[in-house]
């Protein structure tokens, strides 16, 4: 089978694997768009247990969106070493991508070790309930992702991720970067908005 005959084109010439993966990209907007949504309007309403201003520690969390944000710079050097056929940099950088996101999931267990302890949880008061809820969406799309990014990785060990196969990094860098965005969002609603 040649290169020109595995393109799947749609009517819109889009490959038709990018198109669905973009559409499942618009209900994941609508899912992450109804958490943030619900952490606003229950912001500020239950005033028991800790408050955000008593137990957000805003350095920390600094940090692990430095390093997602570094992930994706990691993701697109990726994807263009998988293009160029570049086996090396391709596993060099599929591996500091799941890395970063590694340690993204550190930073939030972390996190959620010590709200736990400080006396906040799921049950204490509203804002425990949506801030959990939230992150942890958004934390279990980076383990997903992380995942994936070490199946791609295995799968360049395997010889079978070469240029012909970078759509299919392509598309998991869509998702990745998705995940980001999703971050920077919910970073600035919890943390930074008071």
């Amino acid at each position: 089978m040649t290169h020109a005959a595995s393109v799947h084109h749609t009517s819109t010439g889009v490959d038709n694997r990018k198109l669905g993966f973009w559409t499942f990209i618009g209900s994941e907007c609508l899912l992450f768009g109804s958490l943030i949504s619900t952490y606003l309007v229950y912001k500020g309403r239950s005033v028991r247990g800790p408050t955000p201003e008593e137990i957000l520690n805003i350095p920390i969390t600094s940090l692990s969106t430095f390093d997602l944000l570094m992930s994706s710079l990691a993701m697109v050097l990726a994807l263009a070493a998988v293009t160029r056929g570049d086996k090396i940099w391709a596993r060099v950088w599929l591996a500091t991508t799941a890395l970063l996101g590694a340690i993204f999931l550190g930073f939030q267990a972390y996190e959620f070790t010590t709200f736990v302890h400080e006396g906040l949880t799921l049950q204490v008061n509203l804002f425990g309930s949506t801030f959990f809820v939230l992150t942890g969406f958004h934390g279990g799309h980076v383990a997903i992702g992380v995942i994936w990014l070490l199946t791609l990785l295995v799968r360049s060990f395997q010889g079978k991720l070469g240029p012909e196969k970078a759509m299919n990094v392509e598309v998991a860098g869509l998702y990745w970067h998705f995940v980001d965005v999703v971050w920077i969002v919910i970073f600035t609603v919890v943390y930074l908005l008071r």
